[in-house]
Formats: C-alpha cells, sequence, structure tokens
C-alpha cells in the first residue's frame, strides 16, 4: 500500500463536464460574433453632402447634420453637394464619441 490512495476517475463524468463547457465557451463566443457582426455592418444610407477636401484616400464630405464622412473617390470640387452614400453606424458612433448638449 501507498500512502496516496489509488481514486478510479469516472470517464463518462469527467467527459460530460467538459462537453458542457466547451458548449458554454462556445456559445458565449458565438454571441459576441453575432453582436459584434451586427455592430459594424455598414448601414449606408443616400445622404446629400457638401464636399470638404478631395484626399489621396477618397473625399471628406461634411453631412446636412455636421458629420464628416469619408465617402471615397469622387470627381467633386471642394465645396460642391452631390449625393454619396453614407454609413450610419459612424455617425451614431461619432455621437457616442463626442456628445453634444
Amino acid at each position: 500500500m501507498s500512502a496516496i490512495p489509488n481514486k478510479k476517475i469516472k470517464k463518462s463524468s469527467d467527459y460530460k463536464s467538459l462537453v458542457i463547457i466547451i458548449g458554454i465557451v462556445s456559445s458565449i463566443g458565438l454571441a459576441g460574433f453575432a453582436y459584434l457582426m451586427y455592430y459594424v455592418e455598414p448601414v449606408e444610407v443616400l445622404e446629400t453632402v457638401k464636399i470638404v477636401a478631395v484626399t489621396d484616400s477618397g473625399c471628406i464630405a461634411e453631412t446636412l447634420d455636421g458629420h464628416a464622412v469619408n465617402i471615397g473617390e469622387c470627381n467633386a470640387e471642394p465645396g460642391q453637394y452631390i449625393s454619396a452614400l453614407v454609413d450610419q453606424k459612424v455617425k451614431e458612433r461619432a455621437e457616442l464619441m463626442n456628445p453634444t448638449n
């Protein structure tokens, strides 16, 4: 006999516990992934914008409600009004980061 008792480990109980833990962790990961995909997915709306600047990375425009957005390549000059697709979620995030009274 030894000082450490021999215990028999129940393999089926350990396997079930492992499956439950993996299931919980994977469901949390899937829920987090679904939330991020919803949060990051663009919602583009056609808006009238005023071109502020033309840069190498695209045209910078200001929406009628005062948000600066990059609309990509355009053939406009600064000061012109054009219709462009604007991501509404970028505007929402800008309002959350820079609240106004």
